[in-house]
């Protein structure tokens, strides 16, 4: 009997990390990202991010250079290193040329960014359609690295 309680408490530890784990890597997977007329970046929450300026070169909060898109379409960061490219049909591809992500028009200010599946994963304002993708692929990573880190500490 003890040992049958046992197995049971087991199994109800790893059936709740197991279900943990899922909804953290659904919850990434559906990370939503709005970038608004102003041009301010926003997750989910309302929570700003960054913004792209008049120069159209995405800022974090601080002002700290992200990156910039170049006249053909390089995604560039602050290193200089490019991250992928956005193409003017609203696709944005990484380096490997795979479609990441693209945009679709929702009315005459407004796109959704879809996912390639056609998930909607945000919103965007129609001034900044080359920025949709590659802003939420840029604090998509972020969030993911920021995770990364807690997760070690608590290790």
């Amino acid at each position: 009997m003890k040992k049958l309680n046992t197995l049971l408490l087991i199994l109800a530890i790893l059936t709740a990390g197991l279900t943990k784990t899922i909804a953290q890597t659904h919850q990434e997977k559906t990370a939503k990202i709005f970038i608004n007329k102003k041009g301010e970046i926003n997750d989910e929450n309302g929570t700003k991010l960054g913004f792209i300026d008049k120069d159209n070169i995405v800022k974090d909060n601080t002002g700290k250079k992200l990156y910039f898109i170049d006249k053909d379409g390089n995604v560039i960061d602050s290193q200089g290193k490019t991250l992928g490219k956005a193409q003017k049909n609203g696709f944005y591809y990484n380096n490997k040329g795979e479609n990441v992500l693209q945009t679709k028009d929702l009315d005459k200010e407004k796109c959704a960014i879809l996912d390639p599946q056609g998930h909607n994963i945000g919103t965007i304002h129609q001034n900044y359609k080359l920025h949709a993708c590659a802003a939420h692929c840029f604090f998509l990573e972020q969030k993911k690295l920021k995770a990364e880190k807690e997760k070690a500490k608590t290790k």
